[in-house]
């Protein structure tokens, strides 16, 4: 009997070491958003939430509303609950030099998702972020080809005095799309010098939709003769507020609303005219970084200290209920633009090869897929 207890302890004893070296070995990402539940953030977290289930990894998710002091405190946060890497989308690029170094402190890789260190307007952070082992890398889209493209579109639409509500003033996302906004109604002048076009300097409604709606009834107040409205991003959650400001002042229609965050009901407001065209279908982004920093803790992609992954991610671009049918059939809804073996398959990629099919991501790709 006594032979039967001890071996019964020892193997109780064996089986739990096994299962803490089990424990220890599943992977841990936090993942730093601005709201993992606003239009946006959800469909991020649907995304990534379905890569972690497919890939064995646990997550913790830390809602920072993009406010500084909350986007620092989301890094130590989440190495305090033991993540092994981490991703985030950060407001200011001035907010990473804390990220990184708290990052390089507790050994934890990181990755920008939606965004990127600029190296001309934050030298420092960007030689930091070279220079740390910790730093994977940065997945993120064209802002200025994105900016520029919209005021191209609402040009063509015979727009020619535009308004601007941006987020959050300094905000390194914002900074490049106005870039791009900037450079559209330069290009657009240069090219119609009889048919000029006139941009407002932006009003930022943060991230919800009545601060949002505030910021958009205010450019109007001031500026009525306004024919269309950029609404930068934020989520979407800012965008419904602007429209709906719109909506209030009877004016749906009659000033042509563009942004940059994919609507649930897109296709109603295109319809409407409550929206005249946007770019979007990027939450996919954070997906890619999310694999990016999977691989750097399974030791697959390398760190450098003298740089990091820089991957491009495209827009896609609707401005018709036509245009966006397809759109919403593989990208909203019960859908996801990767299934299960595919984001298996994704994962074992290659860098190069990840940022080319990350590249390559678009409808008619999901639908080539999808419909094999």
């Amino acid at each position: 009997m006594k032979r039967i207890v001890a071996l019964f302890l020892v193997l109780t004893m064996v089986c739990g070491l096994a299962l803490s070296v089990q424990a220890e070995d599943k992977i841990k990402i936090g993942i730093s958003i601005w709201s993992s539940t606003d239009t946006l953030g959800s469909e991020v977290k649907r995304l990534i939430d379905a890569a972690a289930d497919v890939l064995g990894v646990e997550t913790q998710w830390v809602d920072q509303a993009h406010i500084s002091e909350q986007v620092t405190a989301s890094a130590e946060t989440l190495a305090m609950a033991d993540c092994d890497g981490i991703i985030i989308c950060n407001s200011a690029s001035a907010e990473m030099g804390s990220v990184i170094k708290t990052c390089d402190d507790n050994e934890i890789y990181v990755a920008q998702f939606f965004r990127v260190i600029n190296a001309d307007d934050n030298p420092d952070e960007y030689a930091q972020a070279c220079a740390s082992k910790y730093y994977v890398g940065a997945v993120h889209e064209s802002e200025f080809d994105n900016g520029k493209t919209l005021v191209t579109i609402l040009g063509n639409k015979g727009c020619r005095k535009i308004g601007l509500e941006g987020w959050e003033p300094g905000d390194a996302t914002f900074l490049g799309r106005w870039e791009g906004y900037k450079a559209g109604v330069e290009a657009w002048n240069a090219e119609h010098p009889d048919d000029q076009m006139v941009m407002l300097e932006p009003q930022y409604g943060r991230t919800t939709t009545d601060t949002g709606r505030q910021a958009a009834e205010a450019i109007i107040d001031a500026n009525p003769d306004i024919d269309a409205l950029i609404v930068a991003g934020g989520g979407g959650d800012t965008l419904l507020g602007a429209v709906a400001g719109i909506e209030g002042k009877g004016l749906t229609g009659k000033i042509a609303v563009v942004s940059t965050d994919f609507l649930p009901d897109l296709d109603v407001k295109l319809e409407t005219g409550a929206m005249a065209a946007e770019s979007g279908g990027h939450y996919a982004d954070p997906f890619f970084a999310f694999l990016m920093v999977y691989n750097a803790i399974k030791g697959n992609y390398a760190t450098s200290e003298e740089g990091f992954y820089d991957m491009v991610f495209p827009y896609m671009f609707v401005d018709s209920p036509e245009s966006y049918a397809n759109y919403a059939q593989y990208f909203t809804g019960t859908e996801l633009p990767y299934y299960a073996d595919e984001i298996l398959n994704l994962a074992g990629l290659s860098y190069d090869d990840l940022a080319a099919a990350c590249a390559g991501l678009s409808v008619d790709d999901v639908v080539t897929r999808h419909t094999k």
